[in-house]
């Protein structure tokens, strides 16, 4: 008895020594992998998912529906197709209500709203169906679930003709290109209260894409803590939106600049020539991030943002540097033709992610970091070095020990791969470890959540169609071990007053 204990104690005291250095994360499980079945389904796939903290399950949004999973151990619960009133695109879950953002069949067309019952799994009772802008494509709660922000994507079905053959290229706007939006949504009446648009909207920063034969694009939205802002991705711009949630209106679109690749530290591979190669070239990245987070640090609003990068859906806003006069190693890099000229080159996205205040002022980027550490661990991609590399898209912050913590998932690697780091202090975020998931491919969505004093994340893995959920256990708080080691030294005495007798 007395060993066996001793044994514990001494396990316990030694388990920080595993993980990294001053890291608030004792161990990390894999508990399961729920492989969606596209046949058995209905065409099910693993994009985003929400966790529902009453029934403790996970609802995993995919085109044609949602399959409802047991969070203990990864079994479908229920599939719910929702194939017959649009593409889904996402869910979001508060208060038992689980959200569902599906667009038209007819993607220009007005979208929908659906919202569902987290215990009966059906649609609620009393209004239950909502419409809203084109191409719904993400919806998130305010915290204190009385408002549901949804981000109207509006993607056109045609884009704007070339106008002219300078350099950079200029587009028109596009025939039939539905308003890129924010549908605001009063959950005590359940209605939609306002749609913010970008018209008229003051324009700073810097780099901001106007020529591309589309409007403004609502990608991403996260949500202050106080419920009083509300921060929009606007991808394929290069810039955020800032949506003031009192007045229901955007105040303004922040330019997010550009990426100089030639710095120290944030080199690329521009090549996909099976070697992998980190070079230092004369090439600029709009950052274009697609996923957001927001979180306080110091009495401050820091804002967390994945820099995946973004063309056109036709691509016609792309060429390869070569067109532009670029000589290999750069000849191959896929570049922006709407913001690239001859020695001038801008290719989309920053290969990192990056923390910016709420000014849009970077207080850190990741530099070179990911694609880096993805290719130490054999799983970079270098089929995807002319493009974006690692392609950082999906963010979600948890809370470990008393730390902050934010899970960056990488769209592009051989192998799923979620990176996480303590960003607690903003200007100094420091890397942990990285998830790397056999058989998993192309994190999409990353959900947290705890569960009996336990903290968790959920992957949705859009190409492998898979989701798998990670635990998260802290280092013992520094009151912890001094409890053990009082105890250990209690088992001490104890054995010594035995032998004394």
């Amino acid at each position: 008895m007395k060993n066996s204990l001793i044994g514990s104690i001494v396990a316990l005291l030694f388990l920080p020594t595993i993980t990294l250095a001053n890291s608030p994360i004792a161990s990390i499980t894999k508990e399961w992998t729920f492989t969606h079945s596209l046949a058995g389904s209905g065409g099910q796939t693993s994009e985003i998912s929400a966790y529902d903290a009453i029934t403790n399950t996970i609802w995993v949004a995919g085109i044609l529906g949602v399959d409802v999973l047991n969070a203990t151990n990864g079994s479908l619960v229920q599939h719910i197709d929702t194939s017959s009133f649009g593409s889904i695109n996402s869910v979001a879950i508060k208060n038992g209500v689980a959200a569902f953002a599906i667009e038209s069949t007819v993607k220009t067309s007005s979208g929908i709203v659906q919202l569902y019952d987290t215990t009966s799994r059906s649609l609620s009772s009393g209004i239950n169906t909502i419409t809203v802008g084109a191409l719904p494509d993400m919806l998130t709660f305010t915290a204190d679930g009385t408002k549901l922000l949804v981000a109207n994507e509006g993607t056109p079905s045609t884009y704007g003709a070339r106008i002219g053959t300078t350099t950079p290229r200029n587009y028109g706007p596009a025939a039939v290109d539905p308003a890129g939006s924010v549908s605001i949504i009063d959950m005590n009446t359940r209605t939609v209260t306002a749609t913010p648009g970008f018209v008229g909207v003051t324009q700073t920063g810097s780099n901001i894409r106007t020529n591309t034969g589309m409007d403004f694009e609502p990608e991403y939205i996260a949500v202050n803590s106080a419920g009083s802002k509300a921060y929009v991705t606007l991808q394929e711009a290069n810039a955020i939106g800032v949506l003031d949630l009192n007045t229901n209106s955007f105040e303004k679109v922040i330019g997010l600049g550009a990426k100089d690749f030639s710095l120290p530290g944030n080199s690329i591979d521009p090549l996909n020539n099976g070697i992998i190669s980190f070079i230092s070239p004369n090439v600029k990245g709009l950052y274009m991030p697609d996923g957001i987070a927001a979180y306080e640090a110091s009495g401050n609003t820091y804002l967390v943002m994945a820099n995946e990068g973004d063309f056109r859906e036709d691509d016609g806003d792309r060429s390869a540097a070569s067109s532009l006069g670029a000589a290999a190693p750069l000849n191959n890099l896929r570049v922006s033709n709407t913001d690239s000229s001859t020695g001038s080159l801008f290719a989309a996205g920053a290969r990192s992610f990056s923390i910016r205040d709420v000014n849009g002022t970077i207080v850190f980027d990741s530099g070179n970091f990911l694609d880096v550490k993805a290719a130490e661990l054999g799983i970079y991609d270098d089929n995807r070095s002319r493009d974006k590399g690692v392609e950082p898209e999906g963010v979600e912050l948890l809370s470990i020990g008393g730390r902050t913590i934010a899970a960056i998932g990488l769209e592009r690697t051989l192998k799923g791969a979620v990176a996480l780091y303590d960003i607690t202090d903003p200007a100094n975020a420091t890397f942990l470890d990285m998830l790397v998931t056999d058989g998993d491919l192309a994190p999409e969505g990353l959900e947290a959540f705890e569960f009996n004093g336990k903290s968790y994340i959920a992957i949705a893995n859009e190409v492998s169609n898979t989701t798998t959920l990670y635990s998260i256990t802290p280092v013992p708080e520094p009151e912890s071990y001094a409890m053990i080691l009082a105890g250990l030294g209690l088992v001490g005495f104890a054995a010594r007053r035995r032998k004394s007798q």
